[in-house]
């Protein structure tokens, strides 16, 4: 698909009104597929700045060229949809991408990447409201904690009670937790040791005042054979965070393939390792992560 900027920026200008009436003729589908797996895109970066993908330090910057690029991986078999910030998930649904595909809205982007405040992620995306508005199919939170940085307790309180109002909707929410510090540069770093991982997850697991609607997105630890272990924390279903891969795409698919076969991992969900390929070829990126399912 090639994308007209002009055309979706005409609308916009001359009818607002026509995202609202998108999402209300979208064509919805359960969470899971047939299989009980889900397969998810992943297109937030851009929203707290991350806009890099290897050297490339603006690669996400284009937002035609991510356009097309999301419309490519949704068409792809085996896709089920797609995770993103409003202005995206608004031009894709203008762009009628987004039928018979799960639609997960992307919550806190205030942790701005670099920023010295950037471990207390406000809330600065969807709302739960703005999810159940949308007739959207779950919503995504991140939980960075940093021992050493008082804004992780407001992003722990916040993250609580968005897990409430989720619940309170019979909405699934995605937390993607991690145990982070800053290096000796004041880069901030997630640790993906075992006990890191394992300590994240068992934090994230107790927020709110139900886990019923949570799951968990997880990363794949420094050493994936103590993914099992690791998986033994917490009986809420997961899925499978990318990140980014560097040249060796390979090794990231085995590491995913292994730690697919636990039984409370249900799927991926990966956005610049497939949207933007060592070797450009998108499509078979995608096929080839659909097939680790």
């Amino acid at each position: 698909m090639t994308v007209d900027i002009a055309d979706l920026v005409r609308t916009r200008t001359h009818r607002p009104e026509a995202i609202a009436e998108a999402a209300a003729r979208r064509v919805r589908r359960p969470l899971l597929n047939a299989a009980g797996r889900l397969m998810i895109v992943a297109a937030d970066h851009p929203a707290r700045g991350a806009l890099g993908v290897g050297n490339r330090k603006m690669a996400m910057a284009n937002r035609a060229d991510l356009l097309e690029r999301l419309c490519l991986a949704l068409s792809r078999p085996g896709v089920d949809g797609v995770l993103a910030t409003a202005d995206i998930l608004d031009d894709l649904l203008l762009l009628g991408a987004l039928d018979d595909k799960v639609v997960m809205g992307s919550m806190n982007r205030g942790g701005l990447q670099g920023a010295r405040f950037e471990l207390d992620d406000r809330f600065t995306g969807h709302r739960p409201e703005d999810i159940e508005r949308l007739g959207f199919d779950a919503g995504k939170l991140l939980l960075r904690i940093d021992y050493d940085d008082a804004g992780s307790l407001t992003t722990l309180e916040s993250t609580a009670r968005a897990i409430d109002d989720m619940a309170a909707r019979r909405l699934p929410v995605f937390v993607e937790p991690f145990i982070s510090r800053r290096d000796a540069d004041g880069r901030l770093r997630n640790d993906l040791s075992a006990d890191a991982v394992t300590r994240s997850i068992a934090i994230a697991s107790g927020l709110g005042g139900s886990s019923a609607y949570t799951w968990l997105k997880v990363p794949v630890t420094e050493n994936p054979d103590d993914m099992a272990r690791v998986m033994e924390t917490t009986t809420l279903p997961a899925v499978l965070l990318g990140g980014e891969v560097g040249d060796d795409q390979d090794s990231a698919y085995e590491k995913w393939r292994g730690a697919l076969q636990l039984p409370t991992v249900r799927g991926l969900v990966v956005g610049r390792s497939l949207l933007y390929p060592v070797d450009g070829d998108v499509a078979a990126a995608v096929d080839t992560a659909v097939g680790l399912l």
